[in-house]
């Protein structure tokens, strides 16, 4: 009897794992990259997944091979029953972490200590209090600052996610790479990418390779260790030898990992994307509430997952604005 194909691997063999929930559309701040400046359209509430269909879209993902999940935005915290939905994900058999700007995790310490969520990503972008206030439209440096503080005396494991951005902060890459030096965290360096209204620009983009010159010009060849990357992973990995902590690239413009690509999104109203760059969605969250099976309409969405970055292959169809404006704005897409 011909083996069944387990409906998480796409045609290229590649077999997804690691799923990104967005909670809410929501953030309390608004980053230029991520939020256009007019906003977005909001989906109604009664269009955003409630924590029972967050669970039951969840467990399907897990019951046929999904390990990982991460609770990404908007901002996840914002939600007011994020500790319900924390307790129902730690229920299923799978690794939680989450992705979240910082400003209201104090209060939930706790709740991220009982439910095993030790693996926590903050977006902070600049370490400049006006630089902050600039990029985010918001006056919240030191309440994010001096709450990553917190979460790495506290144990948890901390990535630090900087979209850098030509004439705004590659200014801040050696800075950045210095808090290493005492503190046990990854400073993760991210390539600035086109989505709907951000006015994205290959010109504003700090590519690997540049990052890589200034590291090294700065810190010496000799000093600057290549980490092995783990399997799957997004980003290239690296430390200045005697430094506690490590830095790393995520290069999806210019050096993209599709290849290896295990992650799958699904958007706070429940539409699941195979590809952060696809302009294609399927609707998880109308089917699961007409009671229909939504494991078939997975497969067929991850059958029909380009091979690199939603089909934009080439640096200048990624520059055609034609192509990449048929996303979403990130805010809707989550992070």
């Amino acid at each position: 009897m011909e083996k069944k194909q387990p409906i998480l691997t796409d045609q290229f063999k590649r077999n997804h794992t690691y799923l990104r929930i967005s909670l809410t559309e929501r953030c309390n701040l608004r980053c230029t990259y991520c939020m256009p400046l007019e906003g977005i359209p909001l989906s109604p509430k009664s269009h955003i997944m409630n924590y029972d269909e967050i669970y039951e879209i969840a467990k399907v993902f897990v019951t046929n091979g999904v390990t990982k999940i991460r609770l990404t935005g908007g901002e996840p915290l914002i939600r007011k029953d994020i500790p319900i939905i924390l307790e129902k994900l730690a229920s299923l058999p799978v690794e939680l972490a989450i992705t979240t700007n910082g400003i209201t995790i104090d209060r939930y310490i706790d709740d991220l200590k009982k439910f095993n969520i030790n693996d926590i990503n903050i977006s902070l972008d600049t370490l400049s209090k006006s630089k902050f206030k600039t990029i985010t439209r918001r006056n919240q440096f030191e309440k994010v600052y001096q709450n990553t503080l917190m979460l790495v005396e506290k144990g948890f494991n901390i990535k630090i996610n900087a979209v850098l951005i030509k004439g705004f902060n590659d200014d801040e890459i050696i800075d950045f790479i210095n808090l290493t030096k005492s503190l046990p965290i990854s400073f993760r360096f991210i390539e600035f990418m086109p989505f709907d209204g951000n006015k994205w620009d290959l010109k504003k983009m700090v590519s690997l390779a540049e990052i890589l010159k200034k590291v090294t010009s700065h810190f010496s060849n000799e000093n600057v260790e290549k980490i092995k990357d783990t399997e799957n992973d997004t980003s290239k990995n690296y430390k200045i030898k005697g430094f506690k902590g490590s830095f790393a690239i995520i290069s999806s413009v210019t050096n993209p990992f599709c290849d290896t690509c295990n992650r799958l999104r699904l958007t706070a109203d429940g539409k699941l994307k195979n590809c952060l760059f696809s302009a294609s969605e399927a609707d998880l969250l109308s089917s699961l509430r007409e009671g229909k099976f939504i494991a078939p309409i997975i497969q067929r969405a991850i059958q029909h997952k380009f091979k690199i970055r939603g089909g934009m292959d080439t640096l200048e169809k990624l520059q055609n604005p034609d192509l990449h404006s048929q996303n979403r704005s990130m805010i809707s897409i989550g992070g």
